[in-house]
């Protein structure tokens, strides 16, 4: 009598079966695998290792935004924010004037955004092409339509207050008025942190890993440029703007404590080398020099009072422009960087 076959020789893929069985078992006991895959003979693909990357060929893009883009997002900033602060004083009562110099601020951000996504894009056809679709999981689909609904609310509010001013009140253009001044309102706010998710919700690292502050910081480096548009256009008496100035330096001076005390390697972009630098100058600009000099014209007299929350303006400002540029500036560094994700995964 001949020696029995075996079952896996007369059931093809019954041994294969079997070995993936033992597998599964090992991982839900163990919760890790120790087995190595195996690759076909002559595969086109190699395995990416942090020694040759794949085809010595960065593992992420760089970001294609040119400077468009960081000014887009600093424009942006300033004119969601001024729209907010608008549209509150109004409400409140405190300052027709303030509440059109706001309007004009954020009107003249509602024209310049579209602008300059238009001249990232490359030509006005993309752009409407982005408004065929709305996808609420898309930070990119849902930021289009937060400018559209921005730029048309502020656009409307700012052009009925100038012929009311003009030509006297009226009906009509006291309900357009509101009704931009409501949706400018909506959408300011959004408007002006947007850009802090929407590349947060990329694969860059130095973004990613940041995904949960950039929001926050983005809107308040806003206000404070906003803050500082409006004193430097005469409203540098204002308490209620002295105060959203001061709370805004000092949110940015805990920001930046915080980037540099996290030791994550992610951020190196934010710590080292010209993107370093320049965050850092962003910050310190945005955030300590302004707080400094808010404080200290609240000690001084008048005249050194105003020359200083001037010169604190300025510092916001410049500060808030810097930032959206250095954030732009570490993604490109961090993409560059393919080696440090599998270095870190292999460990």
């Amino acid at each position: 009598m001949s020696d029995p076959v075996p079952l896996g020789d007369l059931v093809p893929g019954l041994e294969r079966e079997r070995r993936l069985a033992e597998i599964r078992r090992e991982a839900e006991r163990r919760g890790k695998l120790d087995v190595v895959g195996g690759r076909p003979p002559g595969a086109p693909f190699p395995q990416a290792t942090p020694e040759t990357g794949y085809y010595k060929i960065p593992l992420l893009k760089e970001p294609p935004w040119k400077w468009e883009i960081p000014l887009y997002f600093f424009v942006g900033g300033a004119a969601g924010a001024a729209a907010v602060v608008g549209a509150i004083a109004d409400y409140t009562g405190v300052d027709r004037k303030l509440v059109k110099h706001a309007r004009w601020i954020a009107a003249a951000g509602s024209v310049i955004s579209p602008v300059l996504l238009v001249a990232d894009l490359g030509r006005p056809a993309r752009f409407l092409a982005m408004l065929r679709v709305f996808k609420p999981q898309s930070p990119m689909s849902m930021g289009v339509w937060t400018l559209v609904g921005f730029s048309s609310g502020a656009a409307a509010a700012a052009f009925a207050g100038f012929l009311s001013d003009r030509y006297g009140p009226s009906l009509p253009l006291r309900w357009l008025e509101n009704a931009g001044q409501a949706a400018s309102l909506a959408f300011g706010l959004p408007f002006s942190n947007y850009t802090g998710v929407l590349i947060g919700a990329t694969a860059i690292p130095v973004w990613n890993r940041n995904v949960g502050d950039l929001p926050l910081h983005f809107a308040a480096s806003g206000l404070a440029a906003a803050v500082g548009m409006l004193e430097l256009m005469g409203h540098g008496k204002n308490r209620a703007l002295q105060a959203l100035g001061l709370g805004a330096g000092i949110f940015e001076s805990w920001e930046g404590l915080r980037i540099e005390g996290r030791s994550d390697p992610h951020l190196d972009p934010l710590k080292h080398g010209a993107s370093g630098w320049t965050t850092r100058t962003g910050g310190v600009l945005s955030g300590p020099v302004p707080t400094i000099l808010r404080l200290l014209s609240a000690l001084g007299g008048k005249r050194r009072s105003a020359s200083l929350r001037r010169w604190a303006a300025w510092s916001a400002i410049a500060g808030s422009l810097i930032t959206r540029f250095a954030w732009i500036r570490a993604g490109h560094a961090s993409a560059r960087d393919w080696k440090l994700p599998l270095e870190i995964r292999s460990e």
